[in-house]
C-alpha cells in the first residue's frame, strides 16, 4: 500500500484536480442546466463508470498501447470528438413542437449515463492522465497493480462528489433562469454549443 505521506499528497492533488474545471465538469454542467438536476447526477455517475474504464486499462497496460502506437490514440480521439459534436449537432436540430403544451423530447437517464460513459472512455487524454498521474504515488514493493486501483477509485470518488455538486448547482441555476426567462430554445443552444465546443476541443488536442 502506499504510504501515509504519499496518500495524503495524493488527496490533496486529486482535490485540486478534480476541483478545476474540465471536460468532465462542462459536459454535467450541461446536462444539468439542460435537463435538469436528474439528468446532471446521471451524467456524473456515467463519467464516473467511463473513468473506471481507464483505471483497469492503465492498470492491465492498454493506456500504454496508445503511447506505443499512435494510430490508436489518433482513432480513439477523433471518435470521441465526433461523438461530441454528433451529440451538439441533435441537440441543436431538436426543434420545440409548435404546441406550447407538448415539450421537447428529453433524453432518458438511461440514455445520459451512457452518453457520460462514452464521452469519457472516447477521452484519450483521461487514459494518459491516469498513466501519468497514478503510478507517481505507488510503492513499488508492494502489489503495484492493487495500489493504482485504489489510488483510481479514491480519485474516482472525489471526482464524482464534485460533479455530482456541480450538477446540483448547475440545475438549480439552470431552473432559476428558465423560471425567469421561459426560454427553453437558449438552453437547448447552450447545452448544444458546449457539446460541440467540447467535441472541437478534444479534435485539436496534441498528444504529448
Amino acid at each position: 500500500m502506499p504510504d501515509v505521506n504519499s496518500l495524503l499528497l495524493f488527496m490533496a492533488a486529486t482535490i485540486a484536480l478534480n476541483l478545476t474545471p474540465g471536460p468532465d465538469m462542462l459536459y454535467v454542467i450541461a446536462r444539468s442546466v439542460g435537463q435538469g438536476r436528474a439528468a446532471g447526477i446521471a451524467s456524473a455517475l456515467g463519467i464516473t463508470a467511463g473513468c473506471f474504464v481507464h483505471i483497469f486499462a492503465v492498470t492491465f497496460g492498454l493506456a500504454s498501447l496508445m503511447i506505443a502506437v499512435p494510430t490508436t490514440y489518433e482513432i480513439v480521439k477523433f471518435a470521441g470528438a465526433a461523438y461530441l459534436i454528433y451529440l451538439g449537432v441533435r441537440t441543436l436540430t431538436t426543434r420545440q413542437s409548435k404546441k406550447a403544451e407538448t415539450p421537447i423530447k428529453e433524453a432518458s437517464l438511461r440514455t445520459i449515463f451512457l452518453q457520460g460513459v462514452v464521452t469519457n472512455v472516447l477521452n484519450p487524454k483521461v487514459a494518459l492522465f491516469f498513466l501519468a498521474f497514478l503510478p507517481q504515488f505507488v510503492n513499488r514493493n508492494s502489489n503495484v497493480a492493487a495500489q493504482i486501483i485504489l489510488l483510481g477509485v479514491l480519485f474516482n470518488t472525489s471526482g464524482t462528489t464534485v460533479n455530482v455538486i456541480v450538477a446540483l448547482v448547475a440545475s438549480y441555476t439552470g431552473i432559476q433562469f428558465k423560471n425567469r426567462i421561459g426560454n427553453s430554445s437558449m438552453f437547448r443552444w447552450l447545452t448544444g454549443g458546449i457539446f460541440i465546443g467540447l467535441g472541437v476541443r478534444l479534435a485539436l488536442l496534441e498528444r504529448k
